[in-house]
């Protein structure tokens, strides 16, 4: 696959995606995001692939929206955009491989969305995460959904009314990435997380990545209900037989996915 905006490359059970505009600070354009979608489309179906890891070229991880595309628009323009950026948040968890976001910089507004939205994240010491866009009039209503999720209402609202950054190590503790690391390891530190979410079944995984984002805003009552189900039937997969016979063996299981 080609595209304009993006990167795509492989290696075994792993696919990196590179958003690839470092000279507008990897703005999300319109095209960009379609691209982005379509990408991650083709990896849900191609059942090689384990994990899957979203990186960025240049300093910056990704500034939001490309405000060159939300001036003087009309209504149906920018519902266009939204929806672009919906359809794109939806898809990076309606993938059945893990997503993992490697942030090497400053991650903004829909930027911010972007990494509060992916399964994991692991950031650089160097990162930096906020949501300004009360300071310019557009306030990140969009970039709330997935931020409020990731890091609780009180914390979400001092970043959305603020539009202040908050440095890695604050992100790491309200939830919003999973590890800190050195700039010079971040590289490794995030192969080395896809490569162990890589060793389990992938059947397993996708079972439980669908269960999780199912399960996460019902009651407890009803998650239990679903829950059990889920995993009833995932007791019968070959793989769930596979990996327990292993474990009562004592040896490594040989997945099937199925």
């Amino acid at each position: 696959m080609t595209f304009e905006n993006i990167s795509l490359s492989g290696d075994g059970h792993m696919v990196t995606i590179t958003l690839n505009r470092p000279q507008r600070r990897n703005a999300l354009s319109l095209s960009l995001m379609q691209e982005l979608t379509e990408c991650l489309e083709a990896i849900g179906g191609n059942r090689e692939v384990r994990a899957v890891i979203l990186r960025a070229a240049g300093e910056v991880f990704c500034s939001g929206h490309d405000l060159s595309e939300m001036t003087g628009q009309n209504l149906g323009a920018y519902r266009c955009i939204f929806d672009a950026c919906t359809a794109l948040m939806l898809k990076l968890q309606a993938i059945p491989q893990p997503v993992i976001a490697q942030v090497q910089g400053i991650a903004t507004a829909a930027g911010c969305q972007l990494v509060a939205t992916c399964d994991l994240a692991v950031a650089s010491t160097e990162a930096k995460f906020a949501t300004p866009g009360v300071k310019i009039g557009l306030f990140c209503t969009t970039p709330m959904v997935a931020l409020t999720r990731a890091i609780g209402r009180k914390r979400a609202l001092q970043m959305l009314l603020t539009g202040e950054f908050v440095d890695a190590h604050t992100a790491a503790e309200w939830g919003l990435v999973n590890d800190v690391v050195p700039a010079a390891e971040l590289e490794s530190a995030t192969r080395k997380l896809a490569e162990q979410v890589a060793r389990a079944s992938p059947l397993v995984v996708a079972i439980g990545k669908q269960a999780f984002y199912t399960q996460i805003d019902l009651d407890q009552a009803k998650a239990y209900g679903y829950a059990k189900e889920v995993m009833s039937m995932n007791a019968m997969a070959a793989d769930a037989q596979e990996g327990i016979s292993a474990f009562l063996e004592k040896r490594t299981p040989e997945w099937t996915g199925k």
